[in-house]
């Protein structure tokens, strides 16, 4: 019997951990390094790219999204979670992603705003949405959405990683 691995396609998961790793985030905003910040940080880049695609007229990759849950389930795994926990924690992840997705766009036209009652759900470091930091923060989603925007879809999750 020959068993038949699948190599999986880490792109995306590399490009959303590496844009999550900015030293923007940390040095300039002050964001507290953790392990839920940088996941927050990975489903905000996501869920922008996401958006570009929908109003590309495009169908995300499901594969792409597949992976990126593979590859998150594998770092809980080396972090010492469990089976129960990784299930229950992957389930918590993926709700979190989708409020993000479902909320982080203010606007319903093409244009994007970044929803502030959002950010401030998930990022505690930021006293209000006043201050200059959090004004920074958003000015960088906001960046980054143009910038997806002015990418091929194709080529999108690639070229996103040259985001400064």
């Amino acid at each position: 019997m020959t068993l038949k691995f699948e190599k999986h396609n880490s792109d995306l998961y590399n490009t959303l951990l590496t844009l999550s790793r900015n030293t923007f985030f940390y040095k300039e905003i002050k964001l507290s390094d953790s392990y839920e910040t940088r996941i927050y940080l990975m489903f905000m880049h996501f869920s922008i790219m996401m958006i570009v695609t929908k109003q590309k007229m495009l169908k995300f990759d499901q594969n792409s999204y597949d992976y990126l849950f593979l590859n998150i389930e594998n770092n809980l795994r080396e972090l010492g979670f469990g089976d129960v926990a990784v299930n229950k924690k992957m389930k918590d992840l993926n709700k979190i992603l989708y409020d993000i997705l479902l909320k982080i766009n203010k606007n319903t036209d093409k244009s994007f705003k970044i929803n502030k009652k959002l950010i401030l759900k998930y990022f505690s470091d930021f006293e209000a949405s006043k201050s200059d930091k959090y004004i920074n923060f958003e000015k960088y989603f906001n960046n980054f959405y143009q910038f997806c925007f002015e990418l091929s879809v194709k080529n999108m999750i690639r070229e996103a990683i040259n985001f400064k």
